[in-house]
């Protein structure tokens, strides 16, 4: 089974995501694996979306969503859809918006 993303980089993430807000995504399921969870996404997006290793940091902090990066599943924070606990389902709309500033 697979599943179809649109994700979003916001509030300058998207500098580290060659420049680029919005992405298509599909994820296919490892077979005999649960459903895939918003971590599923997470890990492909470090592993695959990234280009440039140094800018890894800027997104995760120690295995998850670096702090200061509001998450949203569908326009709904993710601390009440259960974190990276979520169940992905086709056409969801996940967005990383960064609210660190530099100065």
């Amino acid at each position: 089974m697979s599943v179809a993303l649109t994700v979003e980089f916001l509030g300058g993430l998207d500098a580290i995501f060659q420049n680029q807000r919005k992405h298509k995504v599909t994820l296919d399921e490892a077979s005999g694996k649960e459903a895939l969870k918003l971590r599923d996404l997470i890990t492909y997006i470090t592993n695959n979306m990234i280009e440039n290793e140094n800018d890894i940091p800027v997104f995760i902090q120690d295995g998850t969503v670096r702090p200061g990066i509001l998450t949203l599943v569908n326009d709904t924070d993710w601390e009440l859809c259960d974190e990276e606990e979520y169940v992905l389902e086709n056409g969801d709309v996940i967005s990383f918006t960064s609210t660190l500033h530099g100065g």
